[in-house]
């Protein structure tokens, strides 16, 4: 039997206990974050936050395990931003006549306006812990749209971006290889890219904010393991 949290994925949502991390985020996010902190966003005096993690855990009581997060942060116009994603897979103690599945996926979508300083941290960790023949996967994608003018998401793209993650869910259900597994959240990945460019492409373009002026661009971060 599977197990995954319950899907509380909303756009720009705010976290509950990031209150620590607002004034230190430009100085060192991935050294200070909570361990225990939850996925969500806020922006506070000019400066983003956003903060996801996907967990899974297996072992011989529990044998099978799967969390995947996709979520969009729209911080909009600040002046820097603290982005960090990971995915943490780990399976113990299981025997290789009954072996674990432990997989874990995050899709972190983060768009900023004229952010001129931005620390970001995308890791992943797998771990087979005494767990001879166990399947353990996690996969970290950090995808940042920055911008220097003012963008926002169309109901279009969020719509898709709705498909894309209900694909991911799709995910859970799996019992294919974690090579396959691993194949079709790079192929879903590079959809999210193609898809945001295009946005961004598309977008009307007003006023910069900021004074450099540089173009738009689309990164992904991908951090597997």
């Amino acid at each position: 039997m599977s197990h995954r949290k319950p899907r509380t994925h909303t756009t720009g949502r705010t976290a509950m206990r990031l209150g620590m991390l607002t004034t230190v985020c430009l100085t060192g996010l991935a050294t200070v974050t909570p361990a225990g902190a939850v996925t969500g966003s806020r922006v506070t005096s000019g400066v983003g936050i956003a903060l996801d993690e996907a967990r899974s855990s297996a072992g011989p009581r529990h044998r099978v395990d799967y969390d995947d997060e996709f979520t969009i942060h729209q911080l909009g116009t600040v002046v820097g931003a603290g982005v960090r994603n990971r995915a943490i897979a780990r399976s113990t103690g299981c025997s290789i006549d009954r072996p674990c599945r432990s997989v874990a996926v995050s899709f972190q979508i983060v768009t900023a306006t004229g952010a001129a300083r931005l620390n970001a941290s995308n890791t992943s960790s797998a771990v087979n812990d005494h767990c001879e023949g166990c399947q353990t996967f996690a996969g970290a994608y950090q995808f940042i749209v920055s911008t220097p003018y003012r963008f926002t998401l169309s109901q279009s793209t969020r719509n898709q971006l709705a498909a894309y993650e209900r694909r991911l869910a799709e995910l859970e259900s799996s019992r294919e290889s974690i090579d396959a597994v691993k194949g079709r959240a790079d192929s879903l990945a590079a959809e999210v890219v193609s898809l945001l460019q295009a946005a961004v492409a598309a977008a009307p373009r007003g006023a910069t904010v900021d004074p450099l002026g540089f173009r738009p661009t689309v990164t992904l971060r991908r951090h597997i393991d």
